[in-house]
């Protein structure tokens, strides 16, 4: 196995070729590969190359004044948000802003400004941003210029649109905005689809507010029930499938109700193994969780990885979930009949003191309040 693009590592400061074909020889000698080609390899991929020769030219290319060390040292400057930096480098070399990377993603530096999809130590969103974006676009970057990462072509506004940083940053909405007043499409089917699966909402919100297609998983994801209603009779089963799990992950429980009447079968899940059940566990929604245990869901149905939504519900609340919330989730499952494990790693202290003695409910007692969006 070889990293994936983003996960390459950084190459030190004056990176020399001779020091990489030392290193190539030392792991042939080490037993870690049976040969010097193996070893030249993983280290290319290593450091988000196709191959050796790439690699290879990318360091020599280094060692000079070239357009891959300009590019490279403009890419710095986006991560870094330095501004005059980038912006000297495009003065000096106008064809800067059309360039691409060497690496595996063939990104712009337009791309670059997403903070997805690229070398993950250079996934980063500086306060500025938005300036960064501005400058490139005003110096002739293709807005709509893709990079190859995540199996196909993503342009920009989709990268920006599905990461974790500009979002952390409370700018995503405003880089989104400028990407679109330069022309960014919208018209991708599965741009709001996306959004929804990488857990940014707001950004699906935000771009299906402006156009972007809305598919019955995305009006379900979004909780727009009138679109929900106006689509459901044209969908396939695979939408109506997507579309109950986008709608219990984000809480829409007027549409998960909806859906519901419709005859959504519960068993069904998406080749990962999720079914609705788990969705909702991972959403954090215990008004959802209730809402569809009332319709008798199966509760020892395991994902790929053998959780079934109480083990869901127990590793969601080991990893960062709101200890509260999945207590409330954990007591509605055990009420339902859902099974706790004999044997199971710690949560947190909460948690396990609930394990320890986990009350028993009569079915009276289970919540019915929903919240309904």
């Amino acid at each position: 196995m070889f990293p994936h693009p983003h996960d390459a590592l950084p190459l030190p400061q004056r990176p020399n070729i001779e020091n990489f074909k030392k290193i190539a020889k030392g792991l042939v000698k080490s037993g870690k590969h049976p040969t010097l080609a193996k070893a030249q390899f993983a280290l290319a991929r290593t450091y988000g190359f196709e191959s050796w020769p790439k690699f290879a030219r990318h360091l020599e290319a280094l060692a000079r004044n070239s357009p891959v060390s300009r590019f490279e040292a403009a890419a710095d400057a986006i991560a870094n948000g330095d501004a005059p930096t980038l912006r000297d480098l495009l003065r000096a070399d106008p064809e800067l802003v059309h360039a691409r990377s060497t690496r595996r993603h063939s990104a712009t530096l337009l791309n670059y400004v997403a903070a997805n999809g690229v070398e993950q130590y250079r996934q980063k969103t500086p306060p500025n941003i938005v300036e960064i974006a501005e400058l490139l676009l005003s110096t002739g970057a293709d807005v709509n210029a893709e990079a190859n990462v995540y199996g196909g072509g993503c342009a920009t506004l989709e990268l920006a649109a599905t990461s974790v940083h500009p979002q952390r940053a409370g700018i995503q909405l405003e880089l989104l905005q400028t990407l679109l007043d330069h022309g960014a499409s919208i018209e991708k089917p599965s741009l709001i689809a996306a959004c929804l699966g990488n857990g940014r909402p707001h950004a699906a919100e935000f771009l299906a507010a402006r156009g972007a297609p809305i598919d019955l998983p995305a009006a379900a994801g979004l909780g727009r029930i009138e679109d929900v209603r106006a689509l459901f009779d044209s969908a396939t089963a695979e939408q109506r499938r997507d579309a109950l799990c986008w709608a219990c992950e984000y809480g829409r429980n007027t549409t998960v109700e909806f859906l519901l009447e419709k005859g959504a079968d519960l068993a069904a899940h998406h080749p990962d193994g999720q079914t609705a059940l788990h969705w909702a566990v991972i959403g954090g929604h215990p008004a959802t969780v209730n809402l569809l245990l009332r319709h008798n869901p199966p509760l020892e149905q395991e994902n790929t990885h053998g959780g079934t939504p109480l083990g869901q519900a127990l590793w969601s609340a080991a990893h960062g979930g709101d200890t509260e919330v999945y207590i409330q989730i954990l007591e509605a499952l055990v009420n339902a009949g859902a099974k706790l494990p004999a044997r199971h790693a710690p949560v947190n202290p909460r948690v396990d003191a609930w394990l320890a003695a986990p009350p028993r409910f009569c079915a009276a007692s289970a919540p019915s309040a929903l919240s309904k969006s």
